[in-house]
């Protein structure tokens, strides 16, 4: 028996199908996030000097490089899904929510491509 009327189902209200997939999504990548940010820490500190030729070094390292791109990738997506929750939460009317999740959709995408990019360049070896 269910709880939700046919009128309801129609248009989408009631129990979110959607919100338990973005639930687990959040937590997975925060979960995914633990070892990805230790390593990143860890990489760091061992670095030494941060001086330009040892930080490209670091970078264009093929596990390091391959690293920080999961890395970008999934603290954007991460991020993306948090303030995705914070618009659904705190903002009320409906245009701007949806000109919000554009805006905070389209900027994490952006972060994300300039991100790997430049993971990419200079891994690569490209003169820049």
């Amino acid at each position: 028996m269910s709880l939700i009327s046919s009128l309801n189902k129609f248009l989408g209200l009631g129990a979110a199908d959607k919100g338990v997939g973005h639930w687990w999504a959040q937590r997975l990548t925060a979960v995914a996030l633990i070892p990805l940010g230790l390593w990143l820490a860890f990489a760091f500190a061992s670095l030494g000097d941060f001086s330009y030729k040892s930080v490209v070094a670091f970078v264009q390292a093929p596990m390091n490089s391959a690293l920080l791109v999961l890395t970008l990738l999934t603290l954007s997506y991460h991020s993306q899904l948090g303030v995705q929750v914070v618009v659904e939460d705190y903002i009320h009317d409906v245009t701007l929510k949806s000109i919000i999740h554009i805006s905070v959709s389209f900027a994490h995408v952006v972060i994300a491509v300039a991100g790997v990019f430049s993971v990419l360049k200079i891994s690569l070896g490209a003169p820049g």
